[in-house]
């Protein structure tokens, strides 16, 4: 029965290939369609892996069944082996009369519309992420507002800088990350931006992505070039400057360093507490016979912390950098958000979950009639939302965007508002139509949209660098043997015409 095994995993594994062919034939519009089918296929993929795994033994056969099997029907009566397993499966259903066969050529094929059938992604996301299209970082942040010396940030702001942990920029003191609130934080931010990876994208190799980040700190770390987490050197030991005193009768005490005004009442107070507990901290380090010893293990300590802190801002880096995209529209949307109403917002949310709920197109002739039917009445020409209707009108005059501004330098292109306006000037497309004109430094022509403009503006810039041109040759000064002064250059031609 070896055989038949091996037949029916090979047959298993040609019905999960036809499985995949048939999903990736046809490109799904929305997200969350596209994001469904994606994780449908990661899940073929994995079952094709876990059927290798039990094929890869059959042919390696260590035990050797298999190639007794292959000799028993090559060298015996074929048909007496045939009627054996014959016999062994009528055994089988005499003593399971009632199972259910199975039709195996439905299992990978993809779900149509109208199946009970729940979508997969339905339930991976909240209403705030949008299928995987925007973080919700709420929960960070509010363990953020927690920590010890760090600035209170709107959700907005810690949007800019949540990735950015050098102080000053919203980051915690060096000193202050070694606490194990800080550490619980950095963890649930990258347990959260790992998860959000894995479920938007199911058909990447997140962990070898992950190993090769690891691999990463590994050298970064040993090469000392971890940003923010550099060692420390320790400070040079100075001689001590000398203490000038009060009067001549003053006396200056080493542990306490204070000064008292004369001998007796320094006297007395070597007899206190606090200058008996100075005097120990102050001999410590050279009396103490493990001081040495101690001072090493506990630095190993710290800098094994630092590490482990390290690693986790180095991670968390990396993740945002790979989703650099969602974290902006991430941006947009919070503050396109705070810009609606609680109506606005309650209604937003319900045409999402009523989306997430109503069921795919059954056919080609419904899906053309459900487009023509629920096709959003816009007569005003208002761009479209995530969500495939209009935005609000108020929202349309606060951003702007009925107003145009066309660009000749980018092809005469036509930029609605002036936040998509100002922002294509760092734009690629913009900056090399500016050297494409001989402009290098692309700095200086911002708001600049005419092509006859910045060219006469570049011509104006080199003139001017070449006014304040200082020649080397007319700098110098030369003296002849009558005692005439000139310019090297003049002196060096009336040299070489031999009128010196």
């Amino acid at each position: 029965m070896l055989l038949e095994e091996q037949r029916y995993l090979h047959e298993d594994l040609e019905r999960l290939e036809q499985g995949i062919a048939d999903r990736m034939r046809d490109e799904p519009k929305q997200i969350r369609d596209r994001l469904n089918r994606d994780h449908e296929v990661a899940q073929l993929l994995d079952q094709i892996q876990r059927q290798s795994a039990e094929l890869l033994p059959l042919y390696e056969d260590k035990s050797g069944l298999r190639s007794k099997e292959i000799l028993q029907i090559s060298t015996g009566d074929p048909f007496e082996e045939f009627y054996r397993q014959v016999a062994s499966i009528k055994e089988h259903h005499a003593r399971y009369p009632n199972e259910q066969a199975e039709n195996s050529e439905q299992w990978y094929r993809p779900r149509k519309g109208g199946d009970d059938q729940p979508c997969i992604v339905d339930s991976m996301f909240s209403g705030e992420e949008a299928y995987g299209r925007f973080f919700d970082l709420h929960s960070s942040h509010d363990e953020y507002l927690n920590l010890p010396g760090v600035k209170r940030l709107a959700y907005m702001q810690y949007l800019d800088v949540f990735d950015n942990f050098q102080p000053g920029y919203g980051g915690v003191k060096r000193a202050d990350k070694l606490t194990d609130q800080y550490f619980k934080y950095l963890g649930g931010l990258m347990e959260y931006l790992e998860s959000f990876m894995r479920r938007t994208r199911p058909l990447e190799n997140i962990d070898e992505v992950l190993n090769g980040w690891d691999r990463d700190f590994e050298t970064a770390w040993d090469k000392d070039e971890v940003q923010g987490w550099e060692k420390q050197k320790p400070a040079a030991k100075a001689d001590a400057p000398a203490r000038t005193l009060s009067t001549a009768e003053a006396v200056w005490c080493e542990a306490c360093e204070k000064e008292f005004k004369n001998e007796n009442v320094y006297k007395g107070h070597l007899s206190g507490r606090k200058h008996i507990k100075a005097a120990e901290l102050l001999a410590q380090p050279e009396d103490g016979p493990n001081s040495n010893a101690n001072h090493a293990h506990a630095s190993s300590a710290r800098r094994s912390k630092e590490r482990a802190v390290a690693e986790r801002e180095f991670r968390i880096k990396k993740l945002v950098g790979a989703m650099s995209v969602e974290r902006d529209d991430t941006r947009v949307n919070v503050e396109r958000r705070q810009g609606m109403t609680d109506r606005e917002r309650a209604q937003e949310l319900e045409n999402f979950y009523n989306m997430s709920s109503a069921p795919q197109n059954k056919g080609g002739e419904e899906e053309d009639q459900e487009q023509g039917d629920d096709k959003p009445y816009n007569p005003l020409k208002l761009p479209l939302a995530w969500d495939g209707k209009p935005i609000p009108f108020w929202l349309y005059r606060l951003h702007g965007l009925g107003q145009e501004f066309p660009c000749e330098i980018c092809g005469n292109f036509v930029y609605r508002g002036r936040r998509a306006f100002d922002k294509h000037f760092n734009e690629t497309n913009h900056i090399t139509n500016l050297k494409r004109l001989g402009i290098t430094n692309t700095y200086l022509f911002r708001d600049i949209t005419s092509i006859e403009e910045a060219v006469r503006l570049w011509d104006k810039i080199q003139r001017d660098q070449q006014k304040h041109h200082i020649d080397d040759g007319a700098v110098v000064q030369m003296e002849d043997a009558e005692g005439n002064v000139m310019p090297e250059k003049v002196y060096l031609d009336l040299q070489k015409q031999g009128l010196l």
